[in-house]
């Protein structure tokens, strides 16, 4: 757990994250030793590929430093707050708060969601001077580390020591800050994901820069801004009213759906939403021809009735016989067109007071083209384009988003806030169905509630994860007044506040409700038990459990291995010994197995079924080496049964 961890970081490097990737996806370019060959990978990627020499980037005082954060993996652990996640409303949540540091947050939602978030949406600080902005961090490298970690020289070394440990608001700061968040966010996102990012220009041409190195250029799609608010002079010379969105896709097959708030008459929804959109009813697929058309008017039959355009069988007849010398009714679409229609769900019948009706429906996202051999659906923009104008509009205002919040929360309760729209235009560009989107700037909490206001009236489901630092209020602030002490009790009050808003306005059958964890290093007295514990003596340490909490290692150990946030264990009794059952991994906590217990053990494993953990994980220091040794002795024994089974055991400390 975290011994393994401390242990692990001190021989990370800078470039650990990087020499990762190039193992995973070319392991042939490394020695038996594990150094990389670029040669052999030169020769991997081909001759015709074409290489860069130019030699541009960006450079800032802590780069190298930023890329070791991203490489170290995190030494908090996840409590539960159990208390609010058993509440009825929670309880059964997909939704997620954390309350930690965004870099924490990240290292351990990498574990269970890389690759699985389509939108991300974070509004960092804008180190303006005034936002409040300071780098400082804990992570107590000596100069001697850093100069060995990154091949540094003594000076630069102190120079980025001085600039962690002081509170620096340099542009160098801000973007070391901002580096190894961004790095761990784009292996989040799924391959179809995007980010967007709020910014001002403080920082927009750095942060521009700092996307272009670790997304890609050709994943950049737009800078776009936003305005913030109509008039008012804020310096000597002229008006700052905007500030900026900029959108970066993982890769190039990024997913941007048409925005359709322009045209209301899109809210109808069928069986092939999440492909084709809401839809709307078009005229009636009869209509009063100018240009008369004979082979568009025949019968139609559908349920045991017959349908002719017009509606009269005795004007068709005149028609067919010639006695019409002028326009008349015909359909739109020609028989083959109709049955193909009908066939995929573009046809829709109506009985009015008028009669019944045959209706077209037309999509936001999908279209009946004809080819030679036939007709086929066609996806795409059946809406207008975005435009990097659209955020000008006066609706993404800070003034809106002022109103926003005060619908919930005291006003001016927090600074800075985004509104609702920008959010929610954001998710009609990116998200549909349960996609997970994350924000770990929360702040507020705005994201969290656009989601869920968002979820009601379009009948979505995406899930949100929030990560929110719990910066303490100011002293003699309004927040401080209310009785909030740190900035995420903000966040999640809100959340709680507005999900109360939208179920008495709408009562929508969505989630209302999110679990709660805290990230918590563990103290320096803990520390010290951790790293003074032998594993080959013959006594456990049953206070170290007892420091952490057993839900706390559980959900940590979840996490770790893939199961996301609030994924739950089923007890599995064997004599007098209690372990927990999550996928293919068992989990003891308490020390104490006896013999009888691992002959339980291996009766589960041969006589059931559908028993087949392929990992046995143990908290280390509750169970003695006697222990431990039984456990592999009679583990190993699996493998020449008749289910041949291979367990392995995990150790964790």
């Amino acid at each position: 757990m975290i011994k393994d961890i401390i242990h692990r970081n001190e021989s990370a490097t800078a470039s650990d994250s990087t020499l990762e990737v190039l193992h995973r996806h070319f392991p042939e370019c490394f020695s038996r030793e594990g150094c990389f060959d670029i040669e052999k990978f030169k020769a991997r990627i081909g001759q015709d590929t074409a290489v860069s020499k130019e030699g541009y980037g960006l450079s800032f005082l802590g780069r190298g430093y930023a890329q070791l954060l991203a490489a170290t993996d995190t030494t908090t652990y996840i409590v539960p707050d159990e208390a609010h996640n058993s509440l009825p409303e929670n309880a059964a949540s997909r939704n997620v708060y954390i309350s930690g540091d965004n870099l924490d947050g990240l290292k351990h939602l990498l574990k269970s969601y890389a690759r699985r978030v389509k939108c991300i949406y974070i509004d960092p600080p804008y180190n303006t001077g005034t936002d409040g902005f300071a780098y400082c961090d804990n992570f107590n490298f000596t100069p001697e580390e850093l100069q060995t970690k990154l091949g540094i020289g003594e000076e630069e070394a102190a120079r980025i020591l001085d600039m962690t440990s002081r509170g620096s608001a340099s542009h160098s700061a801000w973007l070391m800050f901002m580096m190894p968040r961004l790095m761990l966010a784009r292996d989040l996102l799924s391959d179809d994901g995007v980010i967007f990012i709020s910014i001002d220009d403080n920082e927009q041409a750095n942060l521009k820069l700092l996307c272009d190195s670790i997304f890609g250029e050709e994943n950049f799609i737009f800078s776009a801004p936003r305005i913030t608010k109509r008039g008012g002079k804020s310096s000597e010379t002229v008006a700052l009213n905007h500030d900026y969105l900029l959108l970066y896709s993982k890769t190039s097959n990024f997913v941007l759906y048409p925005i359709t708030h322009d045209d209301p008459g899109f809210k109808n929804k069928d069986e092939f939403f999440d492909k084709r959109g809401f839809y709307k009813l078009n005229q009636t697929l009869d209509y009063d021809s100018l240009q008369y058309s004979g082979s568009l008017d025949y019968p139609i039959e559908l349920d045991g009735r017959t349908f002719y355009p017009g509606g009269s069988e005795e004007a068709y007849r005149e028609r067919k016989s010639g006695r019409h010398d002028r326009a008349d009714w015909c359909w739109r679409w020609s028989p083959d067109k109709f049955k193909f229609g009908l066939e995929n769900g573009f046809v829709e019948i109506k009985t009015s007071r008028n009669g019944t009706r045959i209706y077209t429906k037309t999509y936001q996202n999908a279209n009946i083209e004809e080819r030679d051999n036939g007709y086929y659906i066609e996806y795409g923009d059946r809406t207008k384009a975005l435009s990097t104008l659209e955020f000008t509009d006066n609706t993404y205002s800070n003034d809106n988003a002022t109103k926003d919040l005060a619908r919930t929360m005291p006003k001016k309760i927090f600074d800075y806030t985004k509104p609702l729209s920008l959010i929610q235009t954001i998710l009609d560009l990116s998200v549909r169905g349960s996609d997970i989107v994350v924000d770990f700037f929360s702040g507020s909490g705005t994201t969290a509630e656009a989601i869920m206001d968002w979820n009601a009236r379009t009948g979505n489901a995406a899930r949100y994860i929030m990560v929110q630092l719990p910066e303490p209020t100011k002293s003699g602030s309004l927040a401080k007044r209310e009785g909030f002490s740190t900035i995420d009790e903000i966040g999640q009050r809100r959340i709680f506040r507005s999900a109360k808003a939208i179920k008495e306005s709408s009562d929508a059958p969505i989630d209302y409700g999110f679990k709660h964890y805290t990230l918590k290093e563990p103290t320096d007295r803990t520390l010290e038990r951790l790293e003074s514990f032998d594993p080959t003596v013959f006594f456990a340490d049953n206070d170290v459990l007892r420091e952490f909490g057993p839900e706390a290692v559980l959900e940590t150990w979840r996490v770790r291995d893939g199961y996301g946030f609030g994924a739950e264990s089923a007890p599995v009794r064997l004599d007098t010994y209690t372990a927990h059952l999550t996928g293919k991994h068992l989990y003891m906590l308490d020390g104490g197995l006896t013999e009888d217990d691992m002959v339980a053990l291996t009766d589960l494993y041969l006589g059931r079924a559908d028993f087949n953990p392929e990992n046995v994980v143990l908290f280390g220091y509750s169970f003695a080496f006697t222990e431990t040794e039984m456990l592999r002795k009679n583990l190993m024994t699996l493998s020449d049964s008749v289910k041949n089974l291979r367990v392995n055991i995990d150790i964790r400390y």
